[in-house]
Formats: C-alpha cells, structure tokens, sequence
C-alpha cells in the first residue's frame, strides 16, 4: 500500500526491448539509476512504486502491475525485466534515456498517512490534454485512454497520476484535471512532460468496492 506522495525522482538509465544479456532474458529490460535515497535501507519483502506501479521485492522478485524480476541491483540502480501486459497497461514503453520516475516506498505502518490508499495497480493510461498555468499552479487535463474509468473519478476526489496522489477540480464524460502547486511541481516528474505524452492512471479503489458491494447486493435481493 502506498499514499501518492512521491518520495525520490529515479531516472532511467536505459530502456532495452531486446535485451539479450544474460540478464535481460531476451526480453524489454529497464534499469533506473539514481535512486540511492531508496534503496539505502530496502530488504527483501519491501515494494517501490515507480511511476504509480508497485514493485514488490520478495526474493529478488518485484512486481509492477504484473510480475517482474530484478535481475542486476546494487546501493543506488536496479534493472527489471518488462513483460509485454506491462507495457500494454502503462507508459513505461514510452520512458526514454534520461527520463525522471517518480519513487516511492511502501507506507510505514507509523508513518503520516499524506495522500490516499494508492494499491500501485495502474487501470490504465491517459493523455495529457493540455497544461495551463494558474498564478503558480499548473493545470493539467487528461484524457483516459479507457473511458471507463470515468465513473470512478469526480470532482474533489483523489486521483493517482504516475504515482502522485492528487485531487481532481473539475470532470467531463471523457476528460479530468488536477491542479498542481509549486511545491509539488518541483518533486514530482509530471510537470515535465508535454501535451500528448501519456501518465499512469489508478482510480480510487474505494470507488470500485462501493460499486461492486451494490452490484452484489441487487443480485441478492429476491
């Protein structure tokens, strides 16, 4: 379980769709480098988020929508395998050298609860429709690739966009926006994306419970 607040900015160090190392399995590989502040204390069982995916160390095993394995790590990089499920159902086929992730461990049982409960199970991907800037802020509408997953958004309520917990301030049938404020602009990678570049999108999983409890409830009623 994770809360939307982004801990670090990973940035990969290389994207391989025919990785034919011995590590790379002959598949899509990616590694990110720069990312010291969270693997300085990580143990086997712990999950990082990237980019609002979970990936749960459990025998060098991570897992990131679907199930992935660590194949080369060390104090401050880690490489994983990319099944083609994962790069259907999010934007990691679409990072490129350089590119800024956002990190974040898995809550601490005593820590503040900041955002929302983010599962890092991403629903699916949406274009950025347009950023404007507001004084400081900065607004960004997206556009759900699954038009689905509209009925789980609404205004005032939480959305996770690349792993960021963030509010939405205003819905159409087909497109959401989120206001950003200058302190978050500067610790999360989502700013520096461009019009029609694609973000991992997570509904609010209470939303989903809600709606599934009153399906269930109408089919139990003689």
């Amino acid at each position: 379980m994770f809360t939307g607040i982004i801990e670090h900015m990973g940035r990969v160090g290389e994207l391989k769709f025919d990785d034919i190392s011995e590590s790379g399995g002959n598949g899509c590989s990616l590694t990110i480098v720069d990312s010291a502040p969270i693997l300085g204390d990580a143990h086997l069982g712990d999950s990082i988020s990237i980019n609002g995916m979970i990936l749960e160390q459990l025998f060098i095993d991570f897992y990131i929508g679907t199930c992935l394995t660590i194949t080369e790590f060390d104090q401050s990089t880690f490489k994983l395998g990319l099944s083609p499920e994962t790069l259907r159902r999010t934007n990691l086929g679409d990072l490129t050298l350089g590119s800024l992730v956002n990190l974040e461990r898995a809550m601490a049982s005593q820590g503040r609860f900041g955002g929302h409960f983010v599962q890092g199970h991403v629903d699916t991907t949406a274009k950025i429709v347009s950023m404007e800037p507001d004084d400081n802020s900065l607004v960004i509408t997206l556009c759900p690739d699954d038009r689905s997953v509209m009925k789980y958004i609404v205004e005032k309520g939480y959305v996770c966009v690349d792993g960021t917990s963030l509010t939405v301030t205003s819905v159409t049938d087909s497109e959401f926006s989120i206001m950003i404020i200058a302190y978050t602009q500067a610790k999360i990678a989502l700013p520096i994306k461009k019009r029609d570049d694609r973000v991992n999108i997570e509904v609010d999983i209470m939303g989903k419970y809600i709606e599934k409890q009153l399906v269930w409830s109408k089919k139990l009623v003689p």
